[in-house]
């Protein structure tokens, strides 16, 4: 999977040493990511390979193993408090400084995945430097909390809007990771081969201030884009907008509209998101 994986469209990756791995091969699958590791890189990939969480007492023996210059950071999962997040920023400090990798050049990808994450979700996103990501793990709040999850359902076709025990939490951790100056991940949509249940839940989670939803699989990917990425017209739009505005400005006009909407302050900065979200800010 990773050898197929240099073809891939997409440059971000996140090689699994996680959940989607058994116990008994977590040795064997940290010494086949840390091998594929400088391939991936070579390919122009940006790889950000998932590690254990602490709680397993694994995390510092991948994070030794996974720490180079050829990967962006790391993803972790099941992080609840911010004395975890300090005892991940030590071992990434330790595994930069035997890896001879400068201090500082590994960002992480938190999961914030248990009630006790969704609690701290502000104070969590806080606490580092290192912090460039965050993400809501869906599954395993839903196991933390003991409920159970329409996608369980092999006969629905439901997105997760239809899961009222997610409502809360989900916009919780999208709005704690705004407010740190974080950028969000939904959580996977797991029924990959249902792409119009994945569209109607990227759909939602944008609609919430997600930033974008990681994909397990390459299939997920287009669709994911296609939702997140600003289209032509919110970019025209957003485009006269501001050159509206900045006319205005020019002229001392203190208000003015564009297709009946008056033009102020937060539709202005809307405007900015989007071209910033295209990747066209100035």
């Amino acid at each position: 999977m990773l050898q197929k994986a240099v073809s891939f469209d997409t440059p971000w990756l996140i090689p699994d040493l996680e959940d989607s791995v058994p116990a008994g091969d977590k040795e064997a699958a940290r010494e086949i990511v840390v091998e594929h590791i400088p391939v991936l890189a070579i390919a122009g990939k940006r790889p950000i390979p998932r590690v254990n969480s602490i709680g397993t007492g694994l995390a510092e023996v991948d994070i030794n193993a996974v720490v180079s210059v050829d990967i962006i950071g790391i993803s972790i999962g099941k992080i609840g408090t911010v004395e975890e997040v300090a005892e991940i920023d030590k071992m990434l400090e330790s595994a930069e400084k035997k890896a001879g990798v400068q201090i500082g050049h590994t960002q992480v990808l938190l999961w914030l995945e248990t009630a006790e994450a969704v609690i701290n979700a502000y104070q969590i996103c806080k606490s580092s430097d290192r912090i460039r990501w965050a993400a809501f793990g869906a599954e395993d709040f839903s196991a933390d909390l003991g409920i159970s999850r329409t996608v369980d359902d092999a006969n629905s076709n439901a997105s997760t809007a239809t899961e009222p025990g997610l409502a809360y939490p989900r916009s919780a951790v999208a709005v704690a990771a705004r407010a740190a100056g974080v950028h969000v991940f939904d959580t996977p949509f797991t029924k990959f081969r249902d792409s119009d249940g994945l569209r109607a839940d990227a759909l939602l989670a944008k609609s919430i201030g997600y930033k974008g939803k990681l994909a397990i699989h390459p299939a997920q990917v287009e669709i994911i884009e296609s939702v997140f990425m600003p289209t032509e017209a919110e970019i025209d739009r957003a485009r006269a907008v501001l050159a509206l505005a900045a006319e205005a400005e020019e002229e001392g006009r203190g208000s003015v509209s564009l297709d009946g909407e008056m033009i102020d302050m937060p539709v202005i900065l809307r405007a900015r998101n989007v071209l910033n979200d295209a990747g066209l800010a100035k």
